[in-house]
């Protein structure tokens, strides 16, 4: 039987080439926050992504952004239903920050012209899963995240040209290179050039989600977990790895996927304009679970789900929304609508057969909301870093205002941070990477095993899947080893957090012991060991397991 999985210690090597103050990784919402903010300062910015500017899962948003802005709403609201989602786990003092910082987010969008949905004058606000007011604002009606990167693009184009920022599309973030004194130095990159590592005096990590992970997933392709494996090699802390929200209502297409198909998300805010869940018997399926019933809280709504998919032997349950008219479709979800209608289903006619997929990893690299972690020089924003303000499970449209929060805020940071270092990459490892044919089989294991339900066999499973296809020498550097491998590492840090806590709260849900238990109300904090391992244990401020 396979020992434990051993992930990759370092993907490649290269000399430092040119200099820079700050390389940014990732061009969604903390991204390009980021880098403009430090651009706005002085500093030298180069900003890299494997794909083109502003493709991410920002883009992709439909909810909204989630803030207080009703006379009848208050910030003690929205502060107590974060931390409801949460578990148990959040930070309280940052999910206050975040929530007192929102408004100010969203009305700094305005002012750089973004079109959010009104009515006379005044922002409309609508109502999603775990809320207990309208909060949600929207534009397009479910274009929201789109609206968010047309607006951001347009900033950091300009900037660009005026040559305060640079931007390098399809280039992959490798490895951070770590000076003498452990601080953040360089980082190599691969681009259609080729290896080359620039040097750096910081590294800002805003490469989104790890939802491909996963057979099912919302996210985009680029969703890889490219950040937090990058921040493991480089002696990170990482945590919260076992909270993988899965999203409700992911449209199941009659007929299967299209081989090159998108995963079509139903928002959230269908929900909240009235749409109701049910099996293909027409059994309503959230009466009698929460009190919010269908606006229950996502991993409530995902439970629930996966509970009658099991006991009715269906692949998929009904999103009845036919209630809404078609005029609410046409206005409200125009996006979601079209997406439909191109999959052979018109959710004004008819449900839409939708089931549970990974949607947003709630934990990630631990980092304060600045971005600092436990790196010097490394910084984490967005849903690569793990801050506390989603704990166990994220609550609906507070993830966006959480990205433009701690990029403006890591920004700011880095102005009084950044200082000389000189590069230097020690030779912890050999260079190894993951076969990109394994990708397959580990995301079917990976859904078998830590999916919505988890138990101990099948993670165990799992994990023995996992050490089978652990990198090794003589694959060719590429893109796709390179997704692969990250892939790899972010599915051995899944999958032993999920082991490690013996309980079910929040995303995280174990058949063998239903209930959240008062001696794991504490984080698992993960760690790259010197034989190339994950090490876990109880966060150092909690209690001992």
């Amino acid at each position: 039987m396979p020992g434990a999985p051993v992930v990759a210690c370092r993907l490649a090597d290269a000399p430092v080439g040119r200099q820079v103050d700050v390389v940014v990784v990732g061009t969604g919402a903390a991204g390009m926050s980021a880098a403009l903010r430090a651009a706005e300062t002085g500093l030298r910015v180069l900003v890299v992504t494997k794909g083109v500017l502003g493709e991410g899962a920002t883009a992709w948003a439909q909810g909204g952004l989630a803030a207080v802005f009703d006379a009848t709403d208050s910030l003690g609201s929205h502060v107590a239903d974060t931390l409801t989602a949460g578990a148990g786990l959040c930070d309280c003092e940052v999910v206050e920050a975040v929530v007192a910082a929102a408004p100010g987010a969203i009305a700094s969008l305005s002012a750089l012209g973004a079109r959010f949905d009104s009515t006379a004058g005044v922002i409309d606000l609508g109502l999603e899963g775990g809320h207990g007011a309208s909060r949600i604002v929207h534009a397009g009606g479910d274009a929201s995240g789109a609206e968010v990167v047309r607006v951001l693009a347009g900033a950091f184009r300009a900037a660009v040209d005026a040559g305060r920022i640079e931007l390098a599309e399809h280039t992959c973030a490798l490895d951070a290179s770590l000076d003498a004194s452990g601080h953040v130095g360089g980082v190599t990159v691969l681009s259609p050039a080729g290896v080359a590592t620039v040097g750096c005096r910081a590294l800002v990590l805003a490469t989104g989600g790890l939802g491909q992970a996963y057979t099912s997933t919302t996210n985009p392709a680029g969703a890889t977990g490219d950040g937090v494996a990058l921040a493991l090699r480089a002696g990170a802390l990482v945590t919260g790895l076992e909270f993988v929200q899965f999203h409700p209502t992911m449209l199941v297409p009659p007929g299967g996927p299209r081989s090159d198909d998108r995963g079509v998300l139903v928002s959230e805010a269908v929900r909240g304009e009235g749409a109701v869940l049910v099996d293909p018997d027409g059994r309503a399926v959230m009466t009698g679970v929460h009190p919010l019933a269908d606006l229950a809280p996502r991993d409530v709504v995902s439970a629930a789900m996966h509970a009658r998919m099991r006991a009715t032997g269906a692949d998929h349950l009904l999103l009845d929304g036919t209630a809404l008219g078609r005029a609410t479709w046409e206005r409200r979800f125009p996006t979601i609508l079209r997406l439909c209608r191109e999959r052979g289903v018109d959710p004004a006619t008819e449900p839409v057969p939708v089931s549970p997929a990974a949607h947003y990893s709630c934990g990630g690299v631990r980092a304060e909301l600045d971005g600092v972690t436990s790196v010097p020089g490394l910084y984490a924003v967005g849903e690569v870093a793990a801050t506390g303000l989603h704990g166990a499970n994220r609550l609906a449209s507070n993830s966006v205002p959480e990205a433009l929060v701690m990029g403006d805020l890591a920004g700011r940071r880095l102005a009084r941070d950044v200082r000389a270092h000189t590069p230097a990459m020690p030779a912890r490892a050999p260079v190894v990477l993951v076969d990109p044919a394994t990708r397959r089989a580990t995301a079917a294991a990976m859904s078998t095993g830590a999916g919505v339900l988890r138990d101990p066999a099948n993670l165990g499973h799992l994990l023995e899947h996992l050490a089978s296809v652990s990198p090794r020498s003589g694959v060719a550097l590429t893109p796709a080893a390179v997704e692969a491998t990250n892939l790899h590492t972010v599915s051995v840090l899944i999958a032993t957090a999920a082991a490690s806590r013996t309980e079910s709260r929040g995303c995280h849900r174990r058949s063998d012991v239903a209930a959240a238990l008062p001696s794991w109300l504490r984080h698992i904090e993960l760690a790259l060991t010197a034989d190339g391992t994950v090490g876990a244990r109880a966060a150092a401020d909690e209690a001992a397991a």
